[in-house]
């Protein structure tokens, strides 16, 4: 097949970039319409809070400008998730021309389970770590503060939150490809555990920077098992990528 020329290969990548834009802006419009609602859904982990303080943690507006501000980050995070599944495909159906059969049935598990993997690192981090974590940051002086939250800082740490756990999930789907490659052995992830457990505690140190034990727990434990995960997923994508090279021998 000849090869299509690069400007129209950029062309096409112009035209897969623009309309992925496109998406992401409408469904940022779809979630602005619903902003109030994920601002209730964003601040549950500030209600449980408290729920049990005994001083309570107020959000405060500290500029004209931060309640459209926050709105608009809020509507943007949830259009990405809304748009995700269009811009996989347009990222699906700009790489898939170039491909052979065999990566082109390796494209599209990869690209499910890479939103599968982000969206349970997001869950993760909405029902099991924030409301341990939320709690113990605003209670860590006791009652001689009272936490007046910055609206948009608070809006800020929480997406982050959530968009790091579930770019963390990805390690197993991202550990599989590049078994699958052949750019990874779980071989070397396994001879390696004892520098990997370093890494991860101090990734975990980064995301909940406290020296509660508990919250530091919280995530080093899932991260732990997503490393041992990525072992197992390495090691099936080992066996796909010696079955591949042994059907381009044959």
């Amino acid at each position: 097949m000849k090869e299509a020329p690069l400007m129209e290969h950029l062309e096409e990548l112009r035209s897969r970039i623009l309309w992925a834009l496109v998406a992401w802006a409408v469904m940022t419009g779809v979630a602005f319409v619903f902003r109030l609602e994920l601002l209730a859904l964003l601040e549950r982990p500030l209600d449980i809070y408290n729920a049990t303080a005994k001083i309570r943690a107020d959000l405060q507006v500290l500029n004209i400008t931060e309640p459209f501000v926050t709105s608009f980050k809020i509507a943007a995070f949830g259009g990405l998730a809304l748009a995700l599944p269009f811009i996989v495909y347009q990222i699906w159906a700009f790489i898939s021309p170039g491909l052979y059969d065999h990566e082109r049935r390796l494209a599209v598990p990869f690209l499910l389970g890479a939103g599968f993997s982000f969206a349970v690192g997001v869950i993760f981090a909405y029902y099991v770590f924030l409301p341990y974590a939320v709690p113990f940051l605003l209670g860590f002086l006791g009652d001689l503060v009272k936490p007046n939250i910055s609206l948009g800082q608070y809006m800020s740490q929480i997406l982050a939150f959530l968009g790091v756990m579930g770019i963390v999930f990805e390690m197993p789907v991202v550990s599989y490809l590049l078994a699958r490659l052949g750019l990874l052995t779980s071989r070397f992830l396994l001879q390696n555990w004892r520098v990997a457990i370093i890494l991860l505690i101090t990734l975990a140190a980064v995301i909940t920077p406290t020296v509660d034990v508990f919250n530091l727990a919280l995530i080093s434990v899932p991260l732990f098992v997503l490393y041992a995960v990525s072992i197992l997923t390495a090691r099936l994508g080992e066996r796909g990528h010696l079955r591949a090279a042994q059907q381009a021998a044959g």
